[in-house]
């Protein structure tokens, strides 16, 4: 899967959250004409593999996110949200990713076991509107790769146009946070959130000569991932955006509200102002 030059686009996972600012930073970047949906790569990470499903279409990200909001306008947080888990329960499965005594892959697939065991599967129609809601069913011409991560066995599953996958199931399973939403069924194994691997997963761009990251959750994750995932890259042009202090504050601390699509898109707009100014050298030299 290695590039050999070109610019890559790397989105990363951060709920609704992460969808809405996405899709309001490529907006806002691209009417200030710099557009990176161009990218001759995308790599996509359970939110970012909405977007980038969406981007790699060449579809209107504005209306795409205008669209979702008005699915869910007027849904209950247990239909369209987080309502209904327990954060105590999400927090303390996640806690596994970062013990340092176990293997990645091991805590991952100890993650898995709890997700497979989670009481959630009525929320499994939520990933199910999502992967309905793409603007097409089949893969874009333009590369994707969408990750998820076997739950039964932690391995990392990078899924493209060659791999035989659905594009849509690829979307759910990277979106199936696990003890929020039921691992998804592919080929007779069963996947969750390719964040468990890495929220940005950034290493896949790999070859590329410029590589962008969009990574909604970057104020609230580890920053060695992405520093090892970085050096992976060699001596390609990187920017890392973030969100900024108000993205911040008006995420919250639910990400999945659906309430957040239309606030979370404002503020990626909002940004792009700022944010332009760091990626235009690496995207255009």
């Amino acid at each position: 899967m290695t590039m050999d030059g070109g610019r890559a686009l790397v989105l990363g996972g951060g709920g609704v959250a992460g969808i809405a600012w996405e899709a309001g930073l490529l907006t806002g970047l691209a009417e200030r004409g710099v557009d990176l949906t161009e990218a001759d790569l995308i790599v996509g990470t359970s939110a970012g593999s909405v977007v980038g499903a969406f981007a790699a279409h060449g579809a209107d990200l504005a209306a795409a996110v205008e669209a979702m909001q008005g699915r869910t306008r007027g849904a209950t947080a247990d239909a369209a949200g987080s309502g209904g888990v327990d954060p105590e329960t999400v927090l303390s499965a996640f806690a596994i990713l970062f013990d340092t005594s176990l293997d990645p892959q091991e805590a991952r697939a100890r993650l898995g076991a709890m997700a497979l065991e989670a009481p959630v599967g009525e929320r499994g129609a939520v990933l199910e509107e999502l992967g309905r809601m793409l603007p097409r069913q089949e893969w874009p011409q333009r590369r994707l790769i969408v990750t998820g991560v076997d739950a039964e066995d932690g391995s990392f599953a990078p899924w493209d146009a060659d791999s035989g996958v659905p594009l849509a199931a690829a979307v759910r399973a990277s979106c199936s946070v696990p003890c929020v939403f039921p691992p998804v069924e592919i080929g007779g194994r069963r996947y969750m959130d390719g964040g468990t691997r890495s929220v940005t997963n950034a290493d896949l761009a790999k070859g590329a000569s410029a590589v962008v990251v969009l990574e909604p959750m970057g104020h609230l994750t580890p920053r060695e991932t992405l520093r090892r995932e970085l050096a992976e890259l060699g001596d390609a042009r990187t920017a890392v955006i973030g969100p900024d202090q108000a993205a911040i504050e008006t995420f919250g601390t639910d990400i999945l509200n659906p309430a957040l699509y239309g606030p979370g898109f404002q503020a990626g707009l909002n940004q792009a102002a700022a944010a332009v100014e760091q990626i235009r050298p690496v995207w255009e030299s």
